[in-house]
């Protein structure tokens, strides 16, 4: 019997008074309810890289910087990644592109998707997380989740909302199902094709 495929949830900001704890927690909690992936949260945090300083990408020379190695070798344990994505000035943040960046050969051929966030959902900064990707050779996948307008005022703690998910389920489970249920047919896929 196959393995159900590991799937990282990547919390894309580090800022102290950051949105993201909410989503990340929600989406884990969307992703254990289900039985058929595990998934275990990586924060960048935890990973205080260097702006990206080597030589060349990992797909052309090793990695000298240790906690880079140590980011490189994480990824490689995953078979997809989830990406929450706060959106700063209609893009990601530098520090989410920095990470993308200090590695190239453990996000090859596998897929992604996002709960991305931000005034209009998010929808510029996964524009360019799905335009990385790609250059990355990721898979990005057509569902996501959507955290925008009076959905988002409703439930961030920094403009007054409940910091509650649950107030705005009937805008976002059925996207975060969408995307799950995307997530895991193209990791088994590719995870299977890579095989």
């Amino acid at each position: 019997m196959p393995t159900k495929p590991k799937i990282a949830i990547i919390v894309s900001s580090t800022r102290p008074t950051r949105f993201a704890d909410i989503p990340t927690a929600w989406i884990k909690a969307q992703a254990e309810a289900r039985g058929d992936l595990t998934v275990e949260v990586l924060d960048l945090r935890d990973y205080p890289m260097p702006f990206f300083d080597e030589v060349a990408s990992n797909a052309w020379a090793p990695t000298q910087n240790p906690v880079a190695v140590k980011w490189q070798k994480k990824l490689a344990e995953f078979d997809g990644y989830i990406f929450v994505v706060a959106e700063y000035n209609r893009s990601i943040t530098g520090v989410l592109k920095n990470a993308l960046d200090q590695a190239y050969v453990e996000w090859a051929k596998k897929p992604f998707g996002a709960v991305a966030y931000g005034s209009m959902g998010g929808t510029s900064a996964l524009a360019h997380l799905r335009m990385i990707g790609v250059e990355l050779q990721m898979v990005p996948v057509r569902n996501t989740v959507h955290i925008g307008g009076s959905d988002l005022f409703k439930v961030h703690p920094g403009f007054g909302g409940s910091g509650n998910l649950a107030d705005i389920a009937g805008s976002i489970e059925p996207s975060a199902k969408a995307l799950l249920d995307d997530i895991v047919w193209w990791a088994n896929a590719t995870k299977a094709a890579r095989a």
